[in-house]
């Protein structure tokens, strides 16, 4: 017995290794964040479908505005342009920034629109069938790159349309430089349009390909995302620009498959036995979508110590920005903000499914005209619904997070770097249309914020009031002081969910690029 003890021996190890127990009592810390960290990747899948449902109907409430109110819009803008009487015209009261922005928007879809029927879809279909698998694989990719791209500039192109328009003009003369950035407007949305029309055009030929060999590696594809996306470090604004490029992914997803099959049902005349034959690759697009966003943001949340309570922050800023539009002072309309935040942009997606859409359906006879006319007061009625529902359930969301507040301070501030967008978002609020908000004096809020709530800096800039020069130094002089000591916190934990105030900042981003997922 004392030799087993002193000298090693199989005995002794097997003994060993049969009794030793896990001492976890010890590091009890440890493995119970570690349990947090399962517990938060289970909540995943669930969290994050939430706020990819929320902002898919978010799209779709853009993306109907197109089709259903645009054209009443533009109609009343004619209308009330045509009405006028002539001694009562004095320069810039024509028309009102609003109705010159629906008007340009009207212009840019007709003349897009005739322009789409120089491109023979069946000729760019056989086209694009003709080449091998391999070829088409890297097609497909330089064309989500350069969707991104399109995507990433072309509501900077439309903003500075829409500026050009409704600035200021001291000379009537300097009217014309309108001209230059409609006509790059116009280019820009046909392009746009024509790139979209190629990757429905290959996805399209994925569909009726023989093996399905290009579809599977079109899928495949979507899983190369993960390998580039989940091994980087991520913050919370990083995560929220992927989150919202996700989503605006997925809707443009939808879009491509329901253009699709418009397609080959046209081609099999409308026969309702081949739809059957469509969905199953249907559902398998959209299943190994849905998978890949899940594997990703799970990993990247372990990785980068998120919890899953940030997608309710990014839903809740999305919130604020509907309910904020939907204010009587808003500054821009829904679309546009949609088009800001997630890289969305309608128009040229609109017009290439109209494109679609009256190519693949006859309209002929007062019967066809009677169902178009059903058909355009459901999509109107659709709309006002969604509308509905999407702003009751934003109300609850923002004050849920209990930012009623920021409604009062957003058309006061402004983001750093950033122009003010629109001369007429200089008035003072007045009275918001938003239900739920309480009533503080909004002329008050702007003189009382720098020294009431010092701590959170948010923005560096303060309301153009002269006569109060104090609070300029006290909102200005915490900004430098912080900014090290977020870096230096970041760069130790890898994470800001305790050191920075989570609602301030995602409100304080107002762009968020997609062409990649940039680390500010």
């Amino acid at each position: 017995d004392c030799q087993l003890r002193t000298y090693p021996s199989l005995a002794r190890f097997l003994c060993a290794e049969l009794t030793r127990g896990y001492f976890l009592e010890h590091n009890e810390a440890k493995y119970t964040e570690r349990r947090e960290r399962v517990y938060t990747c289970m909540r995943i899948p669930r969290e994050l479908e939430k706020l990819m449902i929320f902002g898919f109907f978010l799209c779709l409430d853009a993306f109907l505005y197109v089709f259903t109110l645009l054209p009443l819009r533009v109609l009343l803008a004619l209308l009330h342009l045509f009405t006028l009487p002539c001694c009562g015209l004095r320069g810039s009261l024509l028309l009102q920034p609003a109705q010159v922005c629906d008007i340009l928007k009207g212009l840019i879809m007709v003349l897009c629109y005739s322009m789409m029927h120089y491109v023979d879809y069946s000729m760019m279909y056989h086209l694009i069938r003709g080449q091998s698998v391999i070829k088409l694989y890297i097609i497909y990719n330089m064309l989500e790159v350069a969707d991104r791209l399109f995507s990433s500039f072309g509501q900077d192109i439309l903003d500075a349309l829409y500026w050009t328009a409704t600035e200021p003009k001291e000379r009537k003369r300097d009217s014309i430089g309108v001209i230059p950035h409609f006509i790059m407007a116009v280019f820009y949305v046909f392009l746009h349009a024509i790139l979209i029309m190629v990757q429905a055009s290959t996805l399209n030929v994925a569909f009726n390909s023989h093996n399905k060999s290009l579809l599977t590696i079109m899928m495949s594809n979507n899983f190369v995302e993960i390998k580039g996306s989940v091994f980087k470090k991520f913050e919370k604004n990083n995560l929220f620009q992927m989150s919202n490029s996700d989503i605006k992914e997925r809707f443009t997803n939808y879009v491509l498959l329901l253009i699709v099959c418009l397609r080959n049902m046209e081609q099999f005349s409308w026969n309702p036995d081949h739809l059957w034959v469509l969905l199953p690759d249907v559902f398998m697009v959209i299943a190994s979508e849905i998978a890949v966003d899940i594997i990703k943001h799970a990993f990247i949340t372990k990785f980068n110590e998120i919890t899953a309570d940030v997608y309710s922050e990014y839903r809740a800023s999305l919130a604020f920005d509907l309910v904020s539009s939907r204010q009587k002072n808003a500054c821009t309309d829904y679309s546009d903000s949609v088009a800001r935040r997630m890289g969305f942009i309608p128009l040229p997606l609109a017009v290439l499914l109209i494109r679609v859409v009256m190519s693949s359906v006859n309209v002929q006879g007062a019967l066809s005209y009677s169902c178009l006319l059903l058909f355009y007061l459901g999509m109107v009625t659709l709309k006002v619904l969604n509308s509905i529902v999407l702003l009751g359930k934003s109300c609850v969301y923002v004050k849920r997070a209990n930012m009623e507040d920021k409604l009062f301070e957003r058309p006061s501030t402004a983001a750093p770097g950033k122009t003010p967008s629109d001369p007429w978002s200089e008035r003072s609020p007045s009275s918001p249309s938003c239900t739920f908000t309480a009533q503080p004096t909004p002329t008050a809020s702007p003189t009382l914020r720098p020294e009431t709530v010092p701590p959170p800096p948010t923005t560096s800039t303060t309301p153009a009031s002269p006569p109060i020069p104090e609070p300029d130094p006290d909102t200005l002089t915490p900004s430098p002081s912080a900014t090290p000591e977020q870096k230096e916190e970041e760069g130790m934990e890898g994470t800001e969910l305790k050191h920075r105030t989570p609602k301030k900042d995602l409100l304080d981003v107002d762009r968020f690029t997609i062409c990649g997922n940039r680390i500010d």
